[in-house]
């Protein structure tokens, strides 16, 4: 369904549960980035109605889901540290080339969005199915649906706005390039890392 081609190895949930605030710290500003990234477009892109509308309301979930970590983080007695710079999404957005076509950058950046969104989806399906703490894996498992709805959202966007044909072979060249990079992650506690 999410159409990643590679997999994070079980073994990343171990490595997460140990470093706990940082992995929630980390996830806590995932989310924020999410909604900043939605806001951008719609301040970009105003004049698209039905993306921004879309994005409106992503952009209130992504707080919400902000929130919930917070709050969580707040019950463990953990405080939310510093934003460590994401490799990730610098890496992805090194895929595309600068433009000064506006439809070109926004499809690069709806794919790039589509591609974060289910990278958390799938580690968080993984933190879900393999963490030892069951009441942490059934708060990672609330996130599923929704981050793979994200990752639907913004791949029919970038349809819509370009041939479906050149979108879908730019995605694919996409999610090959963001698993060689990810052959190199699975060591550290970040939900991209």
């Amino acid at each position: 369904m999410l159409g990643l081609k590679s997999d994070t190895n079980a073994s990343w949930a171990k490595i997460a549960e140990e470093n706990l605030e940082q992995l929630l710290t980390d996830h806590a500003y995932a989310e924020q980035k999410a909604a900043g990234a939605a806001v951008s477009l719609i301040i970009n892109y105003s004049e698209e109605t039905e993306m921004v509308q879309a994005l409106s309301a992503h952009a209130i979930e992504e707080m919400e889901h902000f929130k919930m970590v917070h709050d969580l983080m707040v019950k463990k007695g953990y405080t939310l540290g510093r934003d460590q710079k994401s490799e990730y999404a610098k890496h992805l957005f090194n895929f595309f080339h600068k433009t000064k076509d506006r439809t070109e950058a926004l499809v690069a950046r709806l794919l790039i969005a589509a591609l974060i969104e289910a990278r958390s989806c799938e580690r968080f399906k993984v933190l879900s199915e393999n963490l030892q703490d069951k009441e942490l894996a059934q708060f990672f498992r609330g996130f599923l649906e929704s981050e793979a709805g994200h990752h639907a959202l913004f791949l029919k966007f970038a349809r819509q706005y370009q041939d479906r044909e050149i979108v879908d072979k730019k995605w694919q060249d996409l999610l090959q390039y963001e698993a060689d990079f990810m052959k190199t992650r699975g060591k550290l506690p970040l939900v991209h890392g």
